[in-house]
């Protein structure tokens, strides 16, 4: 069952991209986008890898891979000018969660019941407080959230 999209929107997508500086996705992901028929980035993308060394043939000028530490990469991303970047993936964004590295948090939920696949959020060792800033229903029937992090004194 796909959703209803009877003005071909793009449920805000492009503006999003307009205000990140780039991409860090996780190989899983990297692989479906790469099954898609076009590239959807206009902005540069990381692939977060252990396993992937080189990317597929007419990938070498749209993405590059990284590895190692998450907090080393953020922080090479940023010299490099990459300071607001665009975290994709469901075990990225976990291992992103578990080190207190996301600020925000876009959450779209689709009223279909998968069954399987890598959930988005999982048992962690810290608790972090986020704050509902927005909410938006897209063709009546997707909903979308924005949540900011809320900072402690003691994080």
């Amino acid at each position: 069952m796909e959703s209803p999209n009877p003005d071909n929107s793009d449920y805000g997508f492009s503006s999003f991209i307009d205000r990140i500086d780039g991409i860090l996705m996780g190989r899983i992901t990297f692989e479906t986008v790469v099954s898609f028929n076009h590239w959807p980035y206009t902005k540069p993308v990381f692939v977060l890898s252990s396993k992937l060394n080189t990317l597929p043939d007419g990938y070498q000028e749209k993405a590059k891979v990284v590895n190692g530490d998450i907090r080393d990469i953020v922080e090479s991303l940023r010299k490099d000018g990459i300071k607001k970047i665009y975290i994709d993936g469901g075990k990225t964004i976990q291992s992103f969660l578990k080190r207190d590295l996301i600020d925000e948090l876009i959450i779209t939920r689709i009223p279909i019941m998968l069954g399987s696949g890598i959930p988005l959020f999982v048992e962690m060792d810290i608790e972090l407080k986020f704050k509902l800033v927005d909410t938006e229903l897209l063709n009546e029937d997707l909903v979308k959230s924005t949540y900011l992090r809320i900072k402690t004194k003691d994080q």
